[in-house]
This record gives C-alpha cells, structure tokens and sequence, in this order.
C-alpha cells in the first residue's frame, strides 16, 4: 500500500477549480448551441419498435404533431425496384431526413396517414404520413390534402 501526500496552495486550488468551472462551461453551452438540431432529433421516438397505433402516434407526437387517434388510411405499398425521375423529389426529401428508401426497393411497406390538427398555420386537412417496414420507420411526410398543397419533412415548420 503506497500513501502519497502533496502540499497544494489554496490559491493554486482555487485556479484549477475555476478553470475546469469554465471548461465545463463552454462544453455544456457549445453542445447546447451547436446541438440544438440534435437535441430535437434525439428527443424523437426511436424509428425501430414501432409496432402499435399507439407508437405511431408517440412517434408523431416526437415532432411536435398531434394528430388523429386512428390512421385516416393503412396502404400496403411496393417501393419500386428502380426508381425514376419522378421519385428524385421524394427520396430526396427523405433522404434530408436521414430515412434511406432505396435500401427497401421491392420491398412492401404500410403507409399509415393521420389527420394534423395542430398545423402552425392552422391550416385544415393536413396529413402526416408514415412508411413502416417491419415495425420500423423507413420514411414519412407531411402534405396538404388541398390543391396546389405542400409536402415537407416530419420537422415542424418554424
């Protein structure tokens, strides 16, 4: 057994104490600022395990949605083998989400849309959707059933 002893100024303490004070300062306040996007994303349900209405609905409800407490629709859908020009804008948009639609081409996938009723703008007949793949998220949206409607991302506009 080794016993070591050190004879440390009060003052020289007290440096050491305030300097890790402000490290931990900066690093907690950086994270913060430079985080804010992932903080939300982290804040989100996990796109794996959802099995339930109710975990859809959770999942939803990560971004900020509340929406309607059974789907409005459950399609089965076929990604398509090879996709064409017409589908550039959607992957895209899922892509921007981190959702990869190209590794499900073939594949047969449930879409369950749900009806908004908190869209910012107070906008009526707003539908979030969601693609499902084995109880996992593979993609979603948010449209306007109206002509000449949107579509966007699952992040609420700000």
């Amino acid at each position: 057994m080794f016993i070591f002893t050190a004879k440390v100024r009060k003052g020289r303490l007290l440096a050491v104490a305030a300097a890790a004070a402000v490290v931990c300062g900066v690093l907690l306040t950086g994270s913060f600022l430079a985080g804010g996007r992932d903080a939300a994303a982290s804040a989100s349900v996990s796109p794996k395990g959802v099995k339930t209405n109710e975990d859809r609905i959770a999942y939803l409800s990560s971004y900020g949605w509340l929406v309607s407490e059974e789907p409005l629709s459950v399609e089965e859908l076929v990604i398509p083998e090879t996709f064409d020009e017409t589908y550039s804008q959607y992957l895209e948009l899922q892509a921007a989400q981190g959702f990869d639609l190209t590794q499900y081409a073939g594949k047969r996938v449930k879409r369950y849309t749900y009806q908004v009723n908190n869209y910012p703008t107070g906008e009526t007949d707003i539908r979030a959707g969601l693609l499902l793949y084995k109880n996992t998220v593979i993609g979603g949206d948010v449209l306007s059933a109206q002509l000449g409607g949107f579509i966007h991302g699952l992040e609420r506009p700000s």
